[in-house]
């Protein structure tokens, strides 16, 4: 076992902006009655690992120093987020050491209790993020954010010793701007004082499992700025606290890390991982949490809270709760104080002994509790006194104090100890047998398809606002805003949004903060590209693409498409647009025709215009497309079932129509691989076990899923741009399997539901590939769209596994990329979304791409996984690839860039009036010639370059 080993007993120093939290209605756990959550915490230590080099932290200690660190001033300037920027936020080494100095006394020679109220504010799970701020429908559940706040800071006012975390600034913000300049005031000085802290910083507490890591960083620097604009440094947090997630990703512990955070707090840990840790003395480590970054950049120490989230049995004094108050009055018949005094102290001591040093941790407080703050530090104020006064009167070696995470970390740094080091991750999570969370994985397909296009969509408006400056946001289409859009996708990292773990309304509102935050974008695209292209179009934006609706192409006889690359590098992008019943031809920006295509789909006889377009490195390209007068496309079609282009051969079964075969001619390697349709009834638990699948939950009712179809009806369309084998499985199933010129992936487009649930089963659908690879139990998965981990089946690095589910209990979260490996080729899917796969038997690789379920699973949504509408049809695509091992990463990294961030079509009629400025923004544009250079306030220049369409 690694350890990393202390040499010296630095000041503590917070290296950079860190985020606040909050949290949801708790979670039953099973087999008891009250609520479960979960956590993270952590910090690290000055170090002697290996070569005897100085590396790691301390716990909550100051890290050594690796390459420069970037000022806190650094969150000032609103930064672009662009497709090649890794905003992190480092303040200077030791600059925030200060801060700590307003935590609490202890007593080094007693066990010391920090007692941390807080409360765990979902931004949506049961009820709407409206819904839940101002307290509505609480019939559904009870719970008013704006209540929980107010009565919070009146309670801090009332004893200057208790203390209170926050965690989600999207509640706080929306508070904080309906208070008085009096109340903010008084806020502030509870901020500076450190009796009111913020802890993670995020605009949410973002789920770690279906979640891109561009994604994390945006909405944790939308939380972290709005602390630094209102608190300065006084609001900087110093921990991250993830008590909720559903299992923990090692790239989030990495970006925590590289953030600055001094440490992460968590509570969701697998059962069995968490019994080990007890016994060994484990709860708290330091998380090395990167192989390719060298340490200490990456370590964080990481701590597990003893109770999740909640506070200990007996001792919850929410008006939620149904616990006795302290009654100290020895006359009244009600007296408990004694008997609850003895109680807290053996409970004190026991959880003391999970833990290495004189200091221990209770979360007071869970899901939306101190709406009535007075009830809880009324009987906390009694507590902590009645339990001080025995230090006096028997001696006892225990003292309770209020406290935060952040103080309960400075302690630890204190300690001086030596920590053990994880080097993995912490999926999947299970609370019990048979109770794997790999479900959320795959929930709302829909739902998760549509937050990563609107990431996409969110960083080309992001780069058009930088480049274009001021004439984006106020121009001739309006009023242009990036916010909207960048608020709502923050709220989608919410671990109950993107993971598609609420219930059906809130997903629906979920969707329609993603929608109505599209529109001012699409109003500050177009005000920028008028700006950038110096002329004036009424540009549309066809949303519905995926399913061939555009209204403009399918009517207009000549139109204009500006394809915008947001990547660092140039694309070759085929462009497909539904068009009308014509041959069109295309033209590049200097007027130079090119090759064009128009195909026919099978199932529906409609046509779509394919061509490819070159785009410019974070630039845009106009082509203008014309209708060809008196020419009808022509219909292609082949029984030979066989695609390929100078790169890639796909070879498809005549007999069944299934992918039999795959070659890669520029590597010479042929792998022969079955890809088909499969699904697993869903459980509704049997005498092993009353769990069901559910939105959390996975659980099938067997091990070995069931053919969809083992044939399917085929069409094979070639033409000169596109060969495509239209695959059709079932009434529900179907499939278009491609190949593009140029192009080194099989891009396989299925389109899945609606689920027949008429049988009284609901299904978990899958994608799955057979081969005859030797991969020896392995298989690899990407972690937040970063780095790579190694998967080894029925089997935990860190603990021995105990197996109750092998199917459920071997799949991992997939946010863009699965493989397998002989040691010579490499098998590569890349996803569009974030699913749930594994590798359940050598050889073998599936994919989760839908799920309909008729029971729930009992961890707190109270409603079937059961989608009526238009979510019960997804549309996807995989990608795969078949390379070498030794060449396979280039490529599936920069294919699953592309895939993240891949170039947004917008469309216009063309033949619009030039546009000028009256008044010169402060970005300048050099006219002449095709490249200009723009240089914004965010950045020292980028170059934009544009072409101009000529039509004939």
């Amino acid at each position: 076992m690694d350890v990393v080993t202390p040499r010296a007993r630095p000041r503590l120093c917070p290296l950079a902006k860190s985020c606040s939290g909050g949290g949801a209605f708790t979670r039953p756990q099973p087999g008891r009655g009250t609520p479960v959550g979960g956590g993270g915490g952590g910090g690290g230590c000055r170090a002697m690992v290996g070569d005897a080099r100085p590396s790691g932290v301390r716990a909550g200690g100051c890290r050594g120093a690796v390459g420069s660190r970037t000022s806190s001033r650094a969150l000032r300037p609103p930064l672009p987020p662009l497709s090649s920027l890794f905003v992190l936020f480092l303040a200077a080494p030791c600059a925030w050491a200060a801060g700590y100095k307003t935590c609490p006394k202890v007593k080094p020679d007693m066990l010391n209790v920090h007692l941390v109220p807080h409360t765990h504010d979902d931004v949506g799970w049961l009820k709407t993020v409206d819904q839940y701020f101002y307290g509505i429908y609480n019939n559904i559940q009870p719970a008013g954010v704006q209540y929980i706040l107010d009565s919070v800071i009146s309670s801090l006012l009332a004893n200057p010793t208790r203390r209170f975390i926050y965690v989600e600034i999207a509640f706080f913000s929306r508070w904080w701007r309906q208070q008085t300049n009096a109340t903010q005031k008084i806020v502030r000085e509870l901020v500076r004082q450190g009796r009111l802290e913020f802890a993670n910083g995020g605009w949410v507490m973002n789920d770690e499992a279906t979640t891109h890591y561009g994604a994390i960083i945006d909405q944790m620097t939308l939380g972290l700025r709005f602390l630094e604009e209102t608190f300065g440094s006084d609001g900087r947090p110093r921990v991250a606290w993830h008590i909720d997630p559903f299992g923990h990703s090692r790239e989030q512990a990495s970006l925590f890390a590289q953030m600055g955070f001094d440490g992460f707090f968590f509570g969701r840990l697998d059962y069995q991982d968490k019994k080990v840790r007890k016994k060994t003395l484990q709860m708290e480590q330091v998380w090395r949490a990167s192989t390719s970054l060298k340490p200490p950049t990456a370590d964080l120490f990481t701590s597990v809270l003893p109770n999740m989230y909640n506070p200990p049995e007996g001792l919850c004094w929410d008006m939620l709760c149904a616990d006795k108050p302290v009654v100290e009055d020895t006359r009244s018949p009600e007296y408990n104080a004694k008997e609850l005094v003895r109680y807290f102290l053996k409970l004190a001591t026991d959880q003391g002994k999970l833990y290495r040093t004189k200091h221990t941790v209770m979360t007071m407080g869970s899901d939306f509790q101190y709406e009535n703050a007075n009830t809880w530090f009324k009987n906390l104020d009694k507590l902590i006194q009645l339990v001080n006064a025995q230090q006096q009167a028997n001696g006892i070696r225990v003292n309770v104090l209020y406290s935060t995470p952040a103080c309960y970390l400075w302690e630890l740094n204190k300690a001086n100890l030596s920590w053990s080091v994880k080097k993995d991750d912490f999926f999947p999570y299970a609370d019990g047998p048979y109770m794997f969370w790999t479900g959320y994985f795959s929930s709302r397909p829909a739902l998760k398809r549509y937050e990563r296009l609107s990431y996409n969509f969110l960083q080309v408006c992001n780069q058009l606002e930088a480049l274009a400056g001021p004439a984006a946001n106020v121009g001739p289409y309006g009023s242009g805003d990036s916010a909207p859009l960048n608020e709502a996708m923050a709220v989608l990292q919410h671990h109950d949004a993107v993971s598609g773990t609420s219930r059906q309304h809130v997903a629906n509102d979920y969707a329609r903060q993603l929608s109505e935050g599209w529109r001012p974008c699409e109003v500050l695209m177009s005000n920028a590209l008028a700006h950038l292209s110096g002329l004036k179009e009424d540009f549309a934006f066809c949303r519905k693409l995926n399913i061939s609706i555009c209204p403009l192409t399918q009517t207009a006889e000549r139109f204009q498409v500006i394809v915008y690359n947001p990547l660092g590098r140039k694309v070759d992008w085929m462009v497909r647009l539904p068009v009308s019943k014509h041959v069109y031809l295309v033209r590049d920006p200097g007027g130079k025709i090119v090759p064009s295509d128009v195909v026919t789909i099978p199932s529906s006889d409609s046509q779509e215009l394919l061509f490819s377009a070159l785009v410019p490195a974070v630039g845009f390209s106009i082509y203008s497309v014309s209708q060809m007068p008196n020419q009808r496309p022509q219909k292609s079609w082949s029984r030979d079932l066989v695609i390929q282009n100078e790169y890639l051969r796909a070879r498809f079964d005549p007999n069944t129509g299934l992918l039999m075969e795959l070659e890669n001619l520029e590597q010479n390697l042929l792998l022969p691989v079955r890809q088909a349709f499969y699904w697993y009834n869903a459980s509704t638990g049997n005498n092993l076990s009353s769990q069901a699948s559910g939105a959390y939950i996975f659980r099938p009712n067997q091990n070995k899923p069931l053919f969809v179809s083992h044939w399917a009806q085929t069409h094979l369309v070639k033409a000169s741009l596109v060969q495509e084998v239209h695959q059709n499985f079932s009434a529900w199933c179907s499939q278009v399997v491609r190949l593009y010129p140029r192009q080194r992936h099989l891009e396989l487009e299925w389109t899945v539901g609606p689920i027949p649930v008429g049988d009284g089963w609901g299904k978990e659908v899958i994608s799955r590939f057979d081969t005859a690879l030797a991969t020896r139990g392995l298989f690899y998965t990407d972690s937040n769209g970063r780095e790579i981990l190694e998967r080894r089946r029925n089997y935990r690095p860190t603990w021995k596994l105990n197996q109750t589910e092998p199917v459920a209990g071997n799949y991992y979260p997939v946010n863009s990329r699965i493989y397998i490996t002989d040691g010579n080729m490499q098998l590569t899917v890349l996803t569009d979304r974030s699913q749930g796969g594994s590798s359940l038997r050598d050889g073998s690789l599936e994919l989760m791409v839908h799920r309909r379920l008729l029971k729930d699973d009992a961890r707190g949504v109270g409603e079937p996984l059961n989608k009526e509408g238009s979510g019960l049809w997804v549309r996807g695509r995989h990608l795969v690839l078949l390379d070498k091992k030794e060449t396979a990463a280039a490529r599936h990294r920069l294919q699953a860039e592309m895939e993240v961030l891949a170039p947004q079509v917008v469309l216009a009629q063309g033949g619009g009036a030039r546009y000028r400025l009256e008044k010169a923004p402060r970005t300048q544009v050099r006219r002449r010639g095709r490249k200009r250079t723009l240089r914004t306030p965010a950045e020292g220049g980028a170059e934009l370059r544009a072409g101009f369409p000529r039509f004939n």
